[in-house]
């Protein structure tokens, strides 16, 4: 189990929003109890798994390539607080949290005195208040709340007792609208959970014709018998849209040998596929004009259905449109349904949407989902653990390299 046990575990990531959903920091995710046809990891020892998780996140893979420029929070067993594991990075890069079944003991206060000295940010997880806590409530600088194991009237006290404390307060597992409004008044300053993914529908608010527009694009786009002819008309026909790829096509993100004046010259130099993947991410990220990371979100999902394609016998192009798509009730805020039904897409594509079936499509869309939100129960037969670590490092690093360019 101790050299492959990168393979048996899965990386992930969730952000952390400020009060003004814009990504303060990503929390690295890892999971080691998932059945899987290559390891057969049922059980694992927290200290080994976190340890073979930082060298394989940190040294083999790069930071930057799972979480761009944000910080990452990191959870600490005991043994990495206590220093019988070396941490292999600066305080920079992280913000280490320790979590709720650490027991605190003064091995433990003195090494996290030792990480205040060297500028780490320390959070503590699930904080429940006990005053063997108080020594490292007073050097902490973020408390992370689970709001989901706590009635309102808990959450209120638990933030009273808190403020009088020289501490961030992040609210954890925050699932609505209504939630993250309530930790907002209360006076929490970040944000972690998914209900950025959740719409808000209106349902009296029609469609804007210029998001109808880009859906068209964008569908135009992943047709797999699009030609270059049809592609650079297509394109022309958008000023915008020419105008951002022309942008793109000279940054440093294509490291093209000269600079390009047409899309036609991007199309010698890069080829059909290429461009339309870059036109695609152009075009939406035009439409979503919400949080940021929603974006950020479609695009993942996109690039990875797009990468595990093969894996569940799907065309890749349809795979990308569908994780693409996949958002867009929480940007549109509208019904999926109503949304699909101004749009040529195929009945299949139509119904992983709206993930009402149990097609190939539909259920790589699925287990994309449940992967990025942590709710991945086992592995199909068909995908290895190490399979889809290295697609989704793929998916993380394409995005950032898009975004960064855009």
């Amino acid at each position: 189990m101790s050299e492959n046990i990168s393979d048996s575990i899965l990386i992930a990531r969730q952000p952390i929003f400020d009060s003004s959903l814009n990504v303060y920091a990503y929390e690295l995710l890892f999971r080691g109890s998932l059945k899987s046809n290559e390891s057969g990891v049922d059980e694992f020892n927290g200290d080994i798994a976190t340890s073979q998780v930082i060298h394989h996140t940190f040294m083999e893979f790069g930071i930057d390539r799972v979480i761009g420029n944000k910080r990452a929070f990191i959870n600490l067993t005991h043994s990495f607080i206590t220093g019988e594991i070396p941490i292999p990075f600066d305080h920079n890069q992280v913000v280490l949290e320790i979590l709720e079944d650490v027991v605190i003991d003064e091995q433990v206060i003195k090494a996290v005195e030792e990480f205040v000295s060297q500028g780490f940010i320390i959070a503590l997880d699930d904080f429940i208040y006990s005053e063997e806590w108080q020594p490292l409530v007073k050097m902490a600088s973020i408390i992370k709340l689970d709001i989901l194991s706590l009635t309102e009237q808990e959450l209120i006290e638990s933030v009273e007792r808190l403020k009088q404390e020289d501490v961030i307060l992040l609210a954890e597992k925050v699932e609505t609208e209504e939630q993250y409004t309530l930790c907002k008044q209360l006076g929490f300053t970040y944000f972690q959970g998914y209900f950025f993914c959740k719409p808000t529908i209106i349902n009296d608010k029609p469609l804007p014709e210029n998001k109808r527009a880009v859906l068209e694009i964008l569908h135009s786009l992943q047709n797999p018998e699009i030609t270059i002819d049809e592609l650079e008309l297509l394109v022309k026909e958008d000023v915008s849209l020419s105008f951002k790829l022309i942008r793109f096509l000279n940054s440093s993100a294509t490291a093209l040998p000269k600079k390009v004046d047409s899309v036609r010259q991007g199309l010698v130099f890069l080829g059909l596929s290429t461009i339309k993947s870059w036109a695609t991410v152009i075009a939406f990220s035009d439409m979503a004009s919400t949080t940021s990371e929603l974006m950020t979100t479609a695009l993942i999902r996109a690039k990875l259905c797009n990468q595990l394609a093969s894996a569940f016998n799907v065309d890749a192009d349809s795979a990308f449109m569908v994780g693409l798509f996949s958002p867009l009730e929480a940007i549109l805020q509208k019904p999926m349904g109503e949304i699909l039904n101004s749009l040529p897409i195929e009945t299949e594509m139509k119904d992983a949407l709206l993930l009402k079936d149990n097609s190939p499509l539909g259920q790589l869309l699925q287990f994309v989902i449940n992967y990025e939100q942590d709710t991945l129960m086992e592995l199909p037969k068909q995908v290895s653990i190490h399979q889809l670590n290295t697609a989704y490092l793929a998916s993380t690093e394409w995005v950032t390299i898009a975004e960064s360019a855009l």
